[in-house]
């Protein structure tokens, strides 16, 4: 549940955001002044050219990665404010994450893999076991709950990673390349169920994806070229 207080209009707010990295005597600009302002049970796709900037820009929302310059503000707190520790829960609890390649640990079944934030976090597993049923079932996984990442399909994997991306209900889900690694068909799928996600629960998403498809289940778009916002709809 979000430690954010009260709640503003925009979720997410950048100002001036600008991202270098230094090789050797060179810098390399991948972001260059991006404003943005992403509204609260929005559903926004990131689209752009590979090496655009797009998973950069991503990846500074939630927290993953520091700016060189300009601030990003989540429900109106600026991240590089927050001390380390608040900055750390925020993204434990009120931040979900979704990775093209699942991250699952194969050796736990789903059950375990989605509640692995909440034990990572030292909290009590039984006080989860109800939350832990209604996201196994909104991801269409309560059959599959005692089985391990071998025994899933790419979808089923991604659902498992979406449902530990829930668990802790958090207001915001990062995905970054969500059906990256599916067949047309199992994506399609996927994207119904953020898309389901964002309108039922009101989750603000964000995604990066190559696939204009994939874009047209969200709310707005976003069009980054050469560290620009050059479309913003």
């Amino acid at each position: 549940m979000s430690n954010w207080g009260e709640k503003v209009e925009n979720i997410i707010e950048t100002i001036g955001l600008c991202k270098n990295y230094q090789l050797g005597d060179t810098t390399v600009e991948i972001l260059k002044d991006i404003n943005l302002k992403i509204k609260r049970s929005s559903f926004y796709s990131i689209m752009g050219p590979s090496g655009s900037g797009k998973s950069t820009l991503l990846y500074l929302l939630g927290g993953l990665d520091k700016p060189t310059e300009g601030s990003i503000k989540i429900n109106g707190k600026e991240l590089s404010k927050m001390k380390d520790e608040e900055e750390s829960r925020m993204r434990r609890n009120d931040i979900g994450f979704v990775f093209q390649f699942y991250n699952l640990i194969p050796n736990l079944d789903v059950e375990e893999n989605i509640m692995l934030p909440i034990l990572l976090d030292g909290k009590k597993l039984k006080d989860y076991k109800e939350s832990l049923d209604e996201i196994l079932e909104i991801v269409g996984l309560t059959e599959r709950r005692k089985h391990t990442p071998r025994e899933l399909s790419g979808g089923q994997q991604q659902r498992v990673a979406i449902a530990r991306a829930l668990i802790n209900k958090p207001e915001i889900i990062f995905a970054d390349e969500p059906i990256g690694n599916l067949d047309s068909k199992t994506g399609i799928e996927i994207m119904k169920l953020l898309q389901e996600i964002n309108v039922k629960q009101g989750k603000t998403i964000v995604q990066v994806t190559h696939s204009r498809e994939a874009a047209e289940y969200g709310t707005d778009l976003i069009m980054v070229r050469d560290g620009h916002i050059c479309e913003s709809k």
